[in-house]
């Protein structure tokens, strides 16, 4: 008899405790996760999905609901429980926060599925299908580095640039008292 058997749960069979416990340790070290309904969808623009969020290190899992509320409750995620109601696959990112979130609000988009986005969870904070849609809005994880690289190099070369003037203007009061001197000496 297994643990769930043992508090009153139904046992489930060894293959899917093997799944539910597959997606719990993916949940347990994720970023963040989006929730989609993707009925209407075929299995070729599933599989176009699939393929463009993989290609962004993001996986797309189609989840049976049962499943998927226990690995989320041995994840500490039983929050996600109520979005998890009819057809439902999840988004999952272990590095980029805004990743699944942009990548699924592109395609709804694009596919014109604007109801395709369920809801989410990000840093651990159950996000609202607006709030995805705000998170999706965010500049990638690259783009932000690069930002602050260019904020650090504008300071950075800022300061050489005032640490430099004291000694750049006495170069030139030298400079010009000396042709100074050398003017009136020539006179």
């Amino acid at each position: 008899m297994t643990d769930e058997g043992q508090h009153g749960a139904a046992v489930i069979p060894e293959a899917k405790q093997h799944q539910v416990a597959e997606l719990a340790e993916k949940l347990g070290r994720m970023r963040s996760a989006v929730l989609s309904d993707y009925r209407g969808l075929s299995v070729a623009q599933l599989e176009e999905l699939r393929a463009s969020l993989r290609g962004a290190g993001i996986d797309y899992l189609v989840l049976k609901n049962t499943l998927a509320r226990r690995a989320g409750e041995q994840a500490g995620l039983s929050e996600l429980n109520p979005q998890l109601v009819g057809p439902t696959a999840i988004a999952i990112s272990y590095e980029d926060v805004s990743a699944p979130a942009r990548l699924l609000i592109e395609y709804a988009r694009a596919n014109r599925r604007l109801e395709m986005v369920r809801g989410g969870i990000a840093e651990g904070r159950v996000l609202s299908p607006a709030e995805v849609r705000q998170l999706a809005d965010l500049p990638s994880r690259d783009v932000l580095i690069a930002q602050l690289i260019g904020v650090l190099e504008a300071s950075a070369s800022q300061l050489v640039g005032l640490l430099d003037a004291p000694g750049r203007d006495l170069v030139g009061l030298l400079d010009a008292q000396a042709q100074a001197g050398g003017g009136a000496a020539a006179a």
